[in-house]
């Protein structure tokens, strides 16, 4: 008997198969997308079903760009460990570097997402932002949850990748609704926390990507895709100039 909420069969509207061709989103792959769509925009055909925009593209593509890398990161540094024990196995040390991320490292995204969500739903009619910012600032605060994409221990003065993806998002005309509230909130942060903290990328992605009408469910799927290219860059480079064992030392040298 079929269960109440359960389906039966298990399906999905992503793509399917035939001996002669491969669907994918309704279109198909070798002859209308292979060669013919770029990797940004099948990532986009493949999350909403929907062929993206030129804007929605180049913003999507600027986001995956600027988080893919960023040196010896805590997932970078797990990645090479893990290929250094296991040079046979670089599925593993991805999977590795990818576990290492959370809502510290990239997922701050997903969350920072959240919070701009939060302070539009605050905001109701309301045109002024400031007092719907202040609220959920507070609630945050005396909640004790770090505040998401803002504040960073290198760019202490500001994250340069965040003016640029502004930049991109005015220069293709997507929605700057969330580039403000983002910079609302950094305006306000100091008088809730105590804190100046500047905006950092994983604010500026969700302003943008928002903007551009990405499915906000989806968000930390950008840093992790992105992230991938940069740890298999890595995982290249520690095959050829290796340090995954001498970061080990390192640390072990470094503990007592």
């Amino acid at each position: 008997m079929m269960k109440i909420g359960k389906q039966t069969q298990p399906r999905t509207a992503i793509s399917t198969s035939d001996a002669d061709s491969i669907t994918v989103r309704g279109h198909d792959l070798c002859r209308d997308l292979v060669g013919k769509m770029s990797f940004t925009a099948y990532f986009h055909l493949l999350l909403t079903g929907k062929s993206a925009s030129t804007a929605q593209i180049a913003v999507l593509d600027a986001c995956l760009v600027a988080i893919a890398e960023h040196g010896l990161v805590p997932s970078v540094v797990a990645s090479r460990m893990t290929l250094a024990a296991a040079p046979d196995a670089m599925q593993g040390a991805v999977a590795a570097g990818l576990l290492g991320c959370g809502s510290v490292i990239l997922g701050a995204s997903q969350d920072a997402g959240r919070l701009l969500l939060e302070v539009e739903a605050r905001m109701a009619s309301q045109a002024d932002p400031v007092p719907a910012v202040r609220s959920v600032l507070r609630e945050w605060h005396a909640a004790r949850r770090a505040i998401p994409g803002y504040g960073h221990p290198l760019h202490k003065e500001g994250d340069p990748r965040v003016l640029r993806l502004f930049e991109v998002a005015t220069e293709h005309g997507t929605g700057q609704r969330y580039i403000a509230l983002a910079r609302t909130i950094e305006n306000e942060i100091e008088g809730v926390t105590g804190k100046a903290l500047k905006l950092n990328v994983s604010a500026a992605i969700p302003a943008v990507l928002l903007g551009a009408e990405f499915p906000s469910e989806a968000l930390r799927g950008v840093p992790l895709l992105a992230r991938t290219a940069g740890l298999i860059a890595h995982l290249v480079e520690e095959v050829s100039d290796p340090i995954g064992f001498s970061l080990a030392h390192h640390a072990t040298r470094d503990v007592g």
